[in-house]
């Protein structure tokens, strides 16, 4: 066998142990070693079935990923099941821990699974831009059945053992803990009872159903809008109905190998990469030591303080709250049961679980209880005086050594750090709103941030399910200093005659979650004008004079929560077009003497988009990030930035770095140096014809 693939026999029952750490993927010697086992168990009369089974804690769990964009091995995965689909003696796939992927097209193509009761299963291959290449398409609805079949091919998320067994994708739940002896007893009844291979390509399509096509293409359209591998899976299942199934499946590995061609693939494979190359800090050791974090403190309980309370207590971290009084505690405790309970009532979480973790909040408004605590999460009104004042009192009541992280979105840690007096324990953990639901975390390293400091701080975001992506100290950090020039250029655009609505519309076409004017009246004009106001010392007088978010908030337009700011919303918070939004713009260029013009999509797209892109540069160049893997990460996770252009640095090097240098020299022009200097970064690596990613 390969070296990847042991064979053995024991009374009649041959068996495929797979063992190709960390999560036995279907590389070269895998697929070559399964081809060895089946032309042993064909040859052998002794053997009445053969087990694949792997060691370790996966089964397949997928593709090598080290090997896509490069020549293909013999034997291909597909050339390994039709070898599986032909063999005269069952093939029972014993299965445990992740069966994804390519993994599970491999079970799939044995004729019998048994499973291990914590087993999951799934497709995630839309995930990466990709679909099943391997037959995935093909045998799955004829297994399950459309209904069940198509959201699983489509979508990438999982389901459990139970769910598979219900669906007909595998044929037993192991009850024991010994899935190889189980598997070995499985194979030998179907032996004893004369059942020979059940070939799943043998099987014929299920009924066809138009209309549940068309529904879930509507459904891909709304929930995973701008992606095409969700299509192309669901163009590769129709194949079953207009080809034999050999065909098929050929027709289906030649839409895999376009997808993994594709710009989308290419760039969500960047991202998976990024996210794991984010992990990595540069200057750090591996083995950096990291600080026990037992329990955790937050201070101030307003949004953003319950969120991270949340976000702590469902990861199984106790939590000390401070609020400013007993009122404060009440309404925050009142608002963090409301979320649970609802989750409960949805069925996404138990009653016992909820109570475990109000069970693991303490409250109090005295800053002294936090002195038990290892890392302090401060989380007070975005004013810098009261934040000083709060970290000046942390350094006091806190152990030495004792962490002290503010969730600022934009001001100075490093300010905060000297008001502490232990300036080395200070960092900034920037969580964002939903905190409890939100991925990103920005790690903020301060001036005097300890090493081992910022390595907790990367390790506890992990641990809280978050991504955690290291920045500098700066203005905004990576999203909010990014965003801010997206702003700047909305208002800047609105000035001169482009419709909110219109920008709104440029924005989703190209894949945001939602326009800049729908975000501000998600999120609040009021909070939008307190930020505006937080930086209107450092403001040009362009920037201030675009004061359409302080008009709205005086005429006591808030935007969703008070029925009306850029747009108008009914009882049920749908939007349409605010004729005083419409009136506003045209008096504010009146009263200014504006004249206002059409605006084209390709520039509004370009000012918005290019503008960020700049700011990006900077940031790099300033040494606020060390690489565009953070930048690309955390504006994809941060922000919404559709993940399936990669992010901005990875879309700005798709479209060449001298288009864009070119482009913004005439905005340059148009607009002036105060808005569109370009990046000394960017016009180097212009120059040089490289991109960010070399």
């Amino acid at each position: 066998m390969s070296q990847t693939v042991t064979y053995s026999v024991q009374d009649g029952i041959a068996e495929a142990l797979i063992d190709n750490p960390p999560v036995n993927a279907t590389s070269a010697s895998v697929r070559q070693g399964l081809a060895e086992a089946i032309r042993a168990m064909e040859a052998d009369p002794s053997v009445k079935a053969l087990v694949v089974r792997c060691a370790g804690k996966t089964f397949i769990a997928g593709a090598d990923i080290k090997e896509f964009g490069k020549p293909m091995a013999d034997p291909g995965l597909p050339e390994v099941m039709a070898m599986m689909d032909r063999a005269s003696k069952p093939i029972i796939a014993a299965v445990h821990g992740t069966v994804l992927g390519g993994g599970f097209e491999v079970a799939l193509a044995c004729h019998y699974r048994i499973a291990d009761k914590d087993t999951r299963f799934g497709f995630p291959e839309v995930k990466l831009g990709l679909m099943p290449g391997g037959g995935g398409t093909q045998r799955t609805p004829r297994l399950a059945g459309l209904a069940a079949a198509l959201p699983l091919l489509t979508e990438g998320n999982q389901i459990g053992a139970d769910k598979a067994l219900a669906s007909n994708l595998i044929d037993a739940i192991a009850q024991g803990g010994d899935l190889a002896a189980e598997a070995r007893a499985f194979a030998g009844q179907l032996a004893a009872q004369g059942k020979g291979p059940r070939s799943a390509a043998a099987l014929p399509m299920p009924a066809d159903d138009p209309a549940l096509f068309e529904e879930t293409r509507k459904t891909l359209a709304r929930k995973m809008r701008g992606q095409t591998a969700p299509l192309r899976a669901l163009e590769a299942v129709r194949l079953g109905y207009e080809l034999p199934f050999d065909e098929a499946v050929k027709r289906e590995l030649a839409i895999f190998r376009e997808c993994m061609a594709g710009p989308q693939s290419k760039a969500l494979r960047h991202l998976f990469a990024a996210e794991r190359e984010v992990a990595r800090i540069p200057g750090l050791p591996a083995d950096m030591p990291v600080r026990d974090i037992e329990r955790a403190g937050v201070i101030g309980l307003g949004v953003m303080g319950r969120g991270i309370m949340m976000a702590l207590a469902s990861a199984g971290l106790p939590v000390v709250a401070i609020g400013l009084d007993q009122s404060h505690i009440d309404a925050a405790m009142k608002a963090i049961t409301k979320i649970w309970s609802s989750s409960v009532a949805r069925g996404s979480m138990t009653q016992e679980a909820m109570d475990k973790r109000l069970a693991l909040i303490t409250t109090s408004d005295d800053p002294r209880d936090l002195s038990a605590t290892q890392l302090v999460i401060e989380a007070v009104t975005e004013d810098l005086e009261i934040k000083k004042a709060v970290f000046a009192t942390l350094g006091q009541v806190t152990q030495p050594g004792t962490i002290l992280a503010s969730n600022t979105s934009f001001l100075n840690i490093d300010t905060l750090a000297q008001a502490s007096g232990r300036a080395e324990d200070v960092c900034g953990m920037h969580f964002f709103n939903p905190a409890h639901v939100m991925r990103l975390l920005e790690n903020v390293r301060a001036g005097q941030t300890a090493p081992e400091i910022v390595a907790t701080i990367m390790a506890l975001g992990k641990r809280i399910g978050k991504l955690p992506v290291l920045s500098g100290v700066c203005d905004g950090f990576i999203v909010n200093r990014m965003l801010s020039k997206r702003s700047r250029e909305g208002f800047f655009l609105v000035e001169e005659g482009a419709k909110p609505t219109d920008i709104d519309k440029v924005l989703l076409s190209y894949g945001f979650p939602m326009g800049p004017f729908a975000l501000g009246d998600l999120a609040g004009l009021d909070v939008q004008a307190a930020a505006r106001k937080a930086r209107a010392a450092s403001a040009t007088e362009r920037e201030l004079r675009a004061d359409f978010v302080e008009q709205m908030v005086a005429e006591g337009r808030l935007g969703q929560k008070t029925g009306s700011g850029w747009y108008s919303y009914d009882e049920n918070r749908k939007a349409s077009p605010n004729p005083l939004t419409d009136q506003m713009i045209a008096a504010h260029a009146q009263r200014h003497g504006l004249t206002l013009r059409e605006i084209g999509e390709e520039e509004i797209r370009e000012r918005l988009l290019y503008a960020m892109v700049n700011e990006g540069a900077k940031l790099l160049g300033e040494g606020i990030v060390p690489r565009p893997q953070e930048i690309d990460v955390a504006m994809v996770n941060g922000l919404g930035w559709p993940g399936y252009t990669g992010g901005p640095m990875h879309w700005a090097d798709q479209i060449g770095l001298d288009k864009v240098l070119a482009t913004i020299e005439r905005f340059r022009e148009q607009q002036g140096d105060a808005y569109w200097t370009p990046a000394p970064l960017l016009a180097q690596y212009a120059g040089e014809g490289r991109g960010f990613y070399a």
